[in-house]
């Protein structure tokens, strides 16, 4: 027989680096990579040969960790603000709570399909904002609320820091009577934290 030790070993565990076959015989699927015609497992997982589609993947054997990546949406809370920005401490993943420490930046131009004259208009520090990773230039996670399902989710009075009611197209605080603008998800003070 004329194979290589480490090839055509489905159903067995396999690690990063470890040679699975060539791609003269196989063609390279997920959880693999291929370098100078031979393909190697990218992770620690079980590797699978489909002899009838001509393909060899690797599964894992443990879940990948929950990590912000483009297209999915975060919840987090903003943090330092500027005229044309915020920072956002993610702390969601779609509806995983994560354990890392991931930091978002959402710009004025990504905060809506109108017009926004102010960061003050959409989002204030200390509120909980639900977003879209659009962009993940320079390690950096850019985010929107243009999206008519994003925004924020808990507004805080500017004032007092009692939680805002929203009422019509305004928000207002029932402690201090206070009123503010705030570019709101449409499930506004009823998404569980």
């Amino acid at each position: 027989m004329n194979t290589k030790p480490n090839e055509q070993r489905s159903g067995h565990l396999v690690l990063p680096g470890e040679r699975l076959g060539v791609i003269e015989e196989f063609i390279p699927d997920s959880g693999t990579y291929s370098k100078d015609g031979v393909i190697y497992s990218k992770i620690v997982g079980c590797a699978l040969m489909d002899m009838l589609n001509r393909k060899v993947s690797v599964y894992p054997l443990i879940a990948e960790p929950t990590v912000p990546k483009l297209g999915t949406t975060i919840t987090g809370q903003v943090g330092n603000a500027q005229s044309d920005n915020v920072l956002v401490r993610i702390f969601k993943v779609g509806d995983k709570k994560i354990s890392g420490v991931f930091g978002g930046i959402l710009h004025i131009s990504d905060v809506s399909d109108r017009y926004v004259d102010s960061m003050n208009d959409a989002c204030k520090p200390g509120d909980i904002i639900r977003a879209q990773v659009i962009s993940e230039k320079n390690q950096v996670y850019h985010l929107s609320t243009a999206d008519q399902n994003s925004g924020v989710l808990y507004g805080f009075c500017g004032r007092c820091g009692n939680l805002l009611e929203q009422k019509r197209n305004e928000m207002r605080c029932p402690k201090c009577g206070n009123i503010e603008q705030r570019k709101t998800a449409p499930d506004y003070a009823k998404e569980p934290l």
